[in-house]
């Protein structure tokens, strides 16, 4: 009595799993081919921090633009008008005031000229850093646009691996339902026992949720993406299953070390920022040099000031104006020294980033040649799972094997070629790392 039970609740349980899915089938959302140039291309249009990277290159862009007007002349015009109080002259010490006739208002109109000729280097180094850190931040976008492109590729790779399972499910579960259909029969002409059909039964369903929890994170992954690419998160992504089966040639070690230390956009940022510590040095010791600007002006003003006249008065006069900051001989020395550290400081860095460097296309270059020999090896895991799988099978259908050996062999062949789907996307990973690290993408 109880195993009837059990038989009814194990189809109604597989009845309600066919339902859904057939549900989910009839609402399945829209597909969109997505090659790798094109997930690339919308990753960086739609990605926030390179949009704020271009933000701050178009505020070095103004800089660079502001630096450059100090070469330019300074005019001021000026206008001044106010009410002239009641002058008192004292004839004699402070006794006996007089009040002149003086007039009620003044007007003063100015106009100011001056140019620098020569500011001991100032304006020419403003003009270096403001140009340094546009490039610098430059540079930076594209350090930003290399690690941006990496993890898009990370989920994009995850989405290959879900296809790939979720197909080799699907492909498993047909088998599983012909091989159902063979027990059935093999029960109903008494050769096995119900307990063969039932654990037959319950594999089935364990595949079919496997099934759908592939297609659950299929959908999760894809809607990831599509937020990152700005597109209906909605939408099913379908990735490119052929980049899978490209030939990948790896070149000589020392070569991606020399394009690494070329190329790398984090190492040019670096040395950018070497020069910009040096040109801060020369900056600095431009404070110890005198400043010279030609200067000239008009003067438009009533009444006279020294009789009060009411008449206007016109002066003019043109010159060379010369300071010197005396203060800079013992206040700059210490910043001088700074700026020199600063350059120190930087060329460590560099040389760190060289190690770097070295350790990270070497770990790329072995892990990529590690997955190469992983998927060769697998493939013939692949050849080996199946081969034992069809004979397992021969042999239980021949009453020369137990099913728990059928679906043991069964188990074996898929994991086997889900591990050969995962070494698959892990070549392609591992060879775009590679290219990362030699700043090639």
């Amino acid at each position: 009595m109880c195993l009837k039970m059990y038989n009814r609740t194990l189809i109604a349980f597989l009845g309600g799993m066919l339902w859904i899915g057939n549900t989910l089938h009839a609402h399945r959302p829209d597909t969109l081919f997505l090659p790798v140039d094109q997930l690339f291309e919308k990753g960086v249009k739609h990605n926030l921090q390179l949009q704020a990277d271009e933000l701050q290159i178009q505020m070095a862009h103004e800089r660079s633009k502001t630096a450059r007007t100090s070469r330019l002349p300074d005019l001021q015009i000026g206008l001044r008008g106010g009410f002239v109080g009641q002058p008192i002259v004292f004839q004699h010490g402070m006794s006996d005031p007089t009040y002149p006739e003086t007039p009620d208002w003044s007007q003063n109109y100015a106009v100011d000229f001056s140019q620098p000729l020569y500011e001991g280097g100032r304006i020419r180094y403003s003009i270096r850093k403001a140009d340094m850190e546009k490039q610098a931040a430059e540079l930076q976008q594209l350090t930003d646009e290399a690690e941006v492109k990496l993890n898009l590729l990370d989920l994009y790779m995850n989405l290959f691996s879900l296809f790939k399972q979720h197909e080799v499910l699907s492909r498993n579960i047909e088998e599983s339902e012909r091989r159902l259909h063979d027990i059935r029969r093999m029960k109903e002409e008494g050769l096995i026992t119900n307990n063969d059909v039932l654990r037959s039964e319950m594999q089935l369903t364990n595949d079919r949720l496997s099934l759908q929890e592939a297609e659950n994170s299929i959908a999760l992954v894809s809607q990831k993406l599509d937020i990152l690419l700005g597109q209906d998160e909605a939408l099913l992504l379908k990735p490119d299953t052929t980049l899978l089966y490209q030939a990948v040639a790896l070149k000589d070690y020392d070569e991606y070390i020399a394009l690494a230390y070329g190329n790398d956009p984090e190492m040019k940022l670096l040395r950018k920022q070497t020069e910009l510590a040096e040109n801060n040095v020369d900056l600095n010791k431009s404070n110890y040099r005198p400043s010279v600007s030609l200067y000239a002006s008009n003067t438009l003003s009533r009444p006279i000031s020294r009789t009060m006249t009411d008449m206007y008065n016109n002066a003019w006069n043109v010159g060379l104006s010369v300071s010197y900051p005396l203060s800079s001989l013992f206040k700059e020395g210490h910043r001088i020294k700074e700026s020199k550290l600063q350059v120190s400081l930087r060329k460590n860095e560099e040389e760190r980033k060289r190690q770097d460097i070295r350790m990270e296309v070497r770990a790329a270059y072995l892990r990529h040649k590690e997955a190469l020999l992983q998927v060769e090896a697998l493939k013939l895991s692949v050849r080996q799972a199946a081969e034992n799988y069809r004979i397992m099978q021969n042999r239980y259908m021949n009453q020369l094997a137990i099913l728990t050996d059928l679906l043991d062999a069964n188990s074996v062949r898929l994991n086997v070629e889900l591990q050969l789907t995962t070494a698959r996307t892990r070549v392609i990973y591992t060879y775009y790392q590679l290219l990362k690290a030699c700043g090639q993408i």
